[in-house]
């Protein structure tokens, strides 16, 4: 039988980073954790953390590790709650990540009024653009938008967006219509962090390069731009719904817009904890009101 001594220190440490913000969250002494997390690995005979002066991190035995036994330890918590020696309410602490702008405009609102509904749980989210490593990181959830990579975690679909080409009427005015790839050459192309737009033709992804007088790697820098009629501007739909709704932008070449996307939520393992799924479940709910409130 697997003893549990130092099991909710190292996990601590991992989740918060340091052995001393460990102790904090666990209300006991910096030393005590260092004792029982040096005891846990002589037990396991397994080195799974890399200690230095600036940073704590994983070992490879410490992932694995990690992996497991905040599972078992959440199966735990699960069972508690199913016999009803809790009540269900979530509490506790969760990490999540998400993409920057994404995240800015369409996660974290809901996120805030998460903590708001459920004031016992304690939430950190981190907004990059960076795919992080959610079991090194300890993060409970991430949302992510695209193409996955292969996996272990396990993914549930939230929503989708879509790119479309927009300008402004004033713009249009000026420049005409483009009515074919090929006479994208002939306007002036907003540009974000790529090089290229992206089409579907005739069943066919197409990457087609772009060019203009502005580059920005900010997704309101570039709607801002078109808006004051600078040129055309290739983006996802939470950007230009409002825009288009209102007249101030216009669709373009819809005919050959790329495929929907998926966005997803991205998690470690199927067990979650429920203060994750509860999460989890929130925002199923409510990013669904939201995506089918912009398709009206």
């Amino acid at each position: 039988m697997a003893k549990l001594d130092g099991i909710n220190e190292f996990i601590a440490v991992v989740e918060t980073g340091s052995f001393t913000a460990a102790a904090q969250r666990l209300q006991i002494s910096t030393a005590q954790v260092s004792r029982m997390v040096s005891a846990l690995e002589k037990r396991l005979s397994s080195i799974l953390l890399y200690r230095t002066t600036r940073r704590v991190s994983l070992t490879d035995e410490g992932k694995t590790y990690y992996h497991h036994s905040k599972q078992a330890l959440e199966g735990l918590e699960q069972a508690e709650q199913a016999l009803g020696q809790r009540n269900l309410v979530p509490r506790g602490k969760l990490k999540i990540t998400a993409p920057h702008t994404y995240g800015e405009l369409q996660v974290a609102p809901l996120l805030n009024d998460f903590v708001t509904r459920y004031p016992d749980i304690e939430l950190e989210y981190e907004l990059t653009n960076k795919r992080l490593d959610l079991i090194e990181g300890g993060y409970d959830l991430a949302i992510r938008v695209g193409h996955l990579e292969n996996s272990s975690f396990i993914a549930k679909q939230l929503g989708s967006r879509r790119l479309f080409v927009c300008a402004s009427p004033e713009y249009l005015v000026a420049h005409n219509h483009p009515h074919s790839l090929s006479e994208l050459k002939h306007h002036n192309c907003i540009l974000g962090t790529l090089e290229y737009w992206r089409f579907e033709e005739k069943g066919i992804e197409r990457n087609v390069r772009v060019q203009g007088n502005l580059r920005c790697n900010s997704g309101p820098a570039l709607l801002d731009a078109a808006l004051k009629g600078i040129g055309l501007v290739q983006l996802p739909d939470y950007y230009l719904v409002d825009a288009i709704k209102e007249g101030k932008l216009v669709t373009l070449l819809e005919k050959l817009q790329p495929a929907q996307e998926g966005i997803w939520a991205v998690y470690p393992n199927r067990n979650m904890s429920f203060r994750a799924r509860t999460l989890l479940d929130f925002l199923v709910q409510e990013m669904a009101t939201t995506h089918q409130a912009g398709k009206e």
